[in-house]
């Protein structure tokens, strides 16, 4: 019989402390992904899906020891392993990451993000900031050279006047500039064509973006350096290396990609 922390004996408080999560949140997220991660039969020792999602939410709120799993809920290192890996591998599926990233095209949508971002300093026909990000990772053996003396993944973000992230792109090495990820992103093409057709709303950016975006002022520019913040906060994982190796299969039909791993844990 599996051992596993009883969320009951818990308080809200050391639930979030422990899992990022509130209990809500937590049944919420099982709810979503019930379907995917729950064992066929509980036969051979199987992880039930509230084990395995416990398992990956304190390994992305404490990092990358995966020790610390095994000790809390009673599993083996290789369980640990595999479990993040079926896990990552399925929170990962664009369709379900889509669910909860999305960039507004939606007119509506756009006025009133506009509206905040006016409010907050004055400056019109704004939809979103948007800043580059660097998260340590294991170098992959493909394309090596290209992290040497930084190995980390420059992951651009986009955020909304609301603080929600609306656009990530996490699949450059480190030594990549913010101005090429921003022109090979589908952003680029809308920022060509204009958001919001007549109507032109931009986004803002530093100067790293000054050939394509509008210069933020200050006091918009801590906005989105705020909410990436506060995101590494809350995920410690991002503040440590990802030891996860790139390259290293969940399964024989999905790959693991390290890519989709920073993009789950962004939006989540």
């Amino acid at each position: 019989m599996e051992r596993r922390p009883n969320l009951d004996d818990l308080t809200n408080i050391e639930i979030i402390d422990r899992y990022r999560l509130d209990r809500d949140g937590i049944d919420y997220v099982e709810n979503i992904l019930s379907r995917q991660i729950t064992p066929k039969a509980y036969r051979n020792h199987a992880i039930s899906a509230r084990h395995k999602l416990l398992i990956t939410l304190r390994y992305l709120a404490t990092g990358p020891i995966q020790l610390n799993d095994c000790d809390i809920h009673g599993v083996s290192q290789p369980t640990v392993s595999r479990v993040l890996g079926e896990m990552l591998n399925v929170l990962s599926d664009p369709r379900l990451v889509r669910q909860f990233i999305s960039f507004p095209t939606d007119a509506a949508d756009l006025r009133r993000n506009a509206t905040i971002f006016e409010g907050i300093a004055n400056f019109p026909k704004v939809m979103g900031l948007i800043d580059g990000t660097h998260i340590r990772i294991r170098a992959p053996s493909e394309d090596e050279y290209m992290y040497v003396n930084r190995n980390t993944q420059h992951v651009q973000v986009v955020v909304d006047g609301e603080d929600k992230i609306i656009d990530i792109v996490a699949r450059w090495p480190g030594s990549v500039h913010d101005a090429r990820i921003l022109r090979e992103s589908g952003l680029s093409q809308l920022l060509d064509n204009g958001f919001g057709g007549h109507e032109q709303f931009h986004l803002l950016g530093d100067s790293g973006y000054l050939s394509k975006l509008t210069t933020k002022p200050q006091k918009t520019r801590s906005r989105v350096e705020k909410a990436i913040g506060q995101l590494k906060r809350r995920f410690g994982v991002l503040h440590t290396e990802i030891t996860l190796s790139p390259e290293k299969p969940a399964s024989k039909k999905h790959p693991y990609d390290s890519n989709n791993c920073l993009t789950i844990i962004f939006s989540t």
